[in-house]
């Protein structure tokens, strides 16, 4: 099953609704685009199938922000939901076990003074 179908599953989408796959398909490359520079892989390169679930969940929590993008916090109606300041940080310990399973080398920092 490809990113697209998976995500529409996620959020209850039915398959065959076409009406938000150019949104959907947007949300799925901005996604794994963030995950690759986390991964510190080349835009050409693969997300590797066992970190796949990153994408997809990240994609889902995308979906549900929209029209509430840059916000902290959003109420209405006694309900309230709080977002987080960064979409993977529930995954930083993931990544950072791929990482070092897998020996990638960190870009490093340049400072300048």
């Amino acid at each position: 099953m490809d990113n697209l179908k998976n995500l529409k599953v996620l959020i209850a989408m039915n398959e065959d609704d076409t009406s938000k796959d150019n949104l959907l398909n947007l949300i799925v490359a901005n996604t794994e685009a963030s995950l690759k520079v986390k991964l510190h892989k080349k835009a050409t390169e693969k997300v590797p199938d066992e970190l796949n679930y990153i994408l997809l969940e990240v994609a889902v929590r995308r979906f549900n922000r929209l029209k509430n993008e840059g916000m902290a916090n959003y109420s209405q109606e006694g309900e309230t939901i709080t977002f987080n300041s960064n979409d993977f940080d529930d995954f930083k310990d993931d990544i950072n076990k791929y990482l070092i399973d897998n020996k990638v080398q960190s870009r490093g920092v340049a400072r300048f003074i």
